[in-house]
């Protein structure tokens, strides 16, 4: 239960409008056509719909719209807006559910792109082992300072940076280098956080703070890399900038020329640029699920744009591309003389 209160927790929140929307759809329709139900009880699930998930979108929108972003969602608002005061309510609940159904699809796509670094977050050990003579004392990685003397039990993760006092072991760090190798620590030896202690104990002094650490460092890289937005998506946002006042003129004149409201809701429905709010966000979820199940993990998802450009791949270290493990390829004997 727990597991599941979590997930959930997690989701954002145009994740919950989307179900939210498709449900009152659903029930639209099954009231509407499979039930004698009156127009207006079965208008109550739109009502609901766009009571809780439209008119927050919407306010998103404006918001947007005060600050001069002309993105390529403004004009699913319009749409939505328009629709309402037409009393179109389906449309409009259609509309709300092509929005949120884009940014939830985003949202997910960054989720899945986050993975190594929530890896990473659970990985952080929050304690050590703080050495006063001969006694031990649990610690948080906060109240570590420089100087402190710290015991690494086997098999524990080394909190921070610092270098061997006493003990003879091996440490994995090949979570942090990419190189799969265990690494021999004798006294003098430096340790980084992160590291995975071996077989033996090990004492170490810290030489830096846990936020000063190289765990730390990662981690605060990896955040920036997550909060980067796809360049993919902003592409969109420019071209909305020119195309949605173009498509509110061309509504507008079809509206006046016709003197029916309902040919402005109809150009500015169609005119909504459904691929620019849901395919942008398939095409990455997409691509992100493709390369994980290749054990391909990608930080940040605004570098696909860049992939059809690229023509030669570096790598630091054989590490990164080996298993570690020598293997028997082939036996070639040596000819006699």
């Amino acid at each position: 239960m727990k597991v599941a209160a979590k997930s959930f927790s997690n989701l954002s929140k145009e994740t919950y409008i989307a179900g939210l929307t498709l449900l009152a759809i659903s029930l639209h329709l099954i009231l509407r056509y499979a039930t004698t139900s009156p127009p207006l009880v079965a208008r109550v699930p739109l009502f609901i719909a766009l009571a809780v998930g439209g008119i927050p979108l919407v306010f998103e929108l404006a918001k947007k719209l005060w600050k001069k972003e002309f993105g390529s969602d403004l004009l699913a608002g319009v749409s939505i807006l328009a629709a309402v005061v037409l009393a179109q309510y389906l449309v409009a609940t259609i509309v709300v559910l092509m929005l949120s159904g884009g940014a939830a699809l985003e949202f997910y796509a960054t989720a899945k792109a986050s993975s190594v670094l929530d890896a990473l977050a659970k990985r952080v050990p929050s304690i050590a082992h703080l050495r006063d003579g001969s006694i031990l004392h649990e610690v948080r990685l906060e109240e570590i300072r420089v100087g402190d003397v710290l015991t690494i039990f086997p098999h524990e993760i080394c909190p921070v940076d610092g270098e061997v006092l006493e003990g003879h072991g091996v440490m994995d760090e090949a979570y942090l280098t990419g190189e799969p190798y265990e690494i021999s620590k004798t006294p003098g030896s430096q340790v980084i956080s992160g590291a995975i202690n071996g077989e033996q104990a090990l004492t170490i002094r810290a030489e830096k703070l846990a936020v000063d650490s190289r765990y730390a460092r990662i981690m605060r890289v990896m955040q920036a890399t997550e909060q980067q937005r796809p360049r993919l998506r902003r592409l969109g946002d420019r071209i909305g900038a020119w195309y949605t006042p173009l498509a509110l003129v061309v509504a507008g004149a079809a509206g006046f020329l016709s003197a029916d409201a309902h040919r402005f809701l109809a150009v500015v429905v169609i005119a909504t640029p459904c691929p620019l709010l849901l395919a942008i966000p398939t095409a990455i979820v997409g691509a992100i699920s493709l390369s994980a199940r290749r054990a391909i993990i990608i930080k940040n998802p605004g570098i696909l744009e860049q992939i059809d450009s690229c023509r030669t791949l570096i790598f630091d270290k054989t590490g990164t591309l080996t298993y570690g493990r020598p293997t028997l390829t082939a036996v070639i004997c040596a000819r006699r003389y």
